[in-house]
């Protein structure tokens, strides 16, 4: 008797946590989508024109960014870096779709990305070349990886289970372009 009821209060405990989870996740999807409501789209011109490097640096260490100074020993010039987070969108579990489910995912991960682009919560996403485990990536420019991670879990092809997220904070220099 005494073993019956262990197991049933464990199974209680394990059902409860695992409707907890749905809960939060449910939670946290409702938040960014009010966020993602709220923000305007980012202009498409150059953010950091006619502002000087020191109120750029303060206008990020006020929104929560992590920066730092980083001095070229050879040239003594003076570079702001910024965290980004770098999500590596990766196959996942879930990959065996009818064609027809496949392309409404894809149209809606597509339509995802574009809105986290216009938004200015991602600054680049794209596939890679190949067909290997790493299918593309997506750089976030917010400031805490909980909310890159929230973001880049917010993907329908990621809610799905098509594809699966790895993030990891990355540095840049502020303001470089691509070459």
């Amino acid at each position: 008797m005494k073993n019956t009821l262990i197991a049933l209060l464990l199974v209680f405990c394990i059902v409860s946590c695992k409707n907890d989870a749905k809960t939060e996740n449910k939670e946290t999807d409702t938040v960014i989508e009010k966020e993602i409501e709220k923000k305007a789209p980012v202009e498409k011109t150059n953010a950091l024109e006619g502002k000087s490097i020191a109120k750029i640096k303060a206008d990020l260490v006020n929104k929560g960014y992590q920066v730092f100074d980083y001095v070229d020993e050879k040239t003594k010039d003076t570079t702001l870096m910024q965290q980004y987070f770098i999500a590596f969108l990766k196959s996942g579990p879930i990959r065996n779709q009818n064609e027809e489910e496949s392309n409404r995912l894809q149209s809606e991960h597509l339509a995802h990305l574009g809105k986290m682009y216009e938004l200015g919560y991602a600054d680049i996403s794209g596939p890679f070349g190949d067909d290997g485990e790493i299918r593309g990536i997506t750089i976030y420019n917010v400031p805490t990886l909980k909310m890159a991670d929230s973001l880049a879990n917010a993907d329908p092809m990621v809610k799905a289970g098509r594809l699966v997220i790895e993030i990891h904070p990355w540095w840049a220099a502020k303001g470089f372009p691509l070459r």
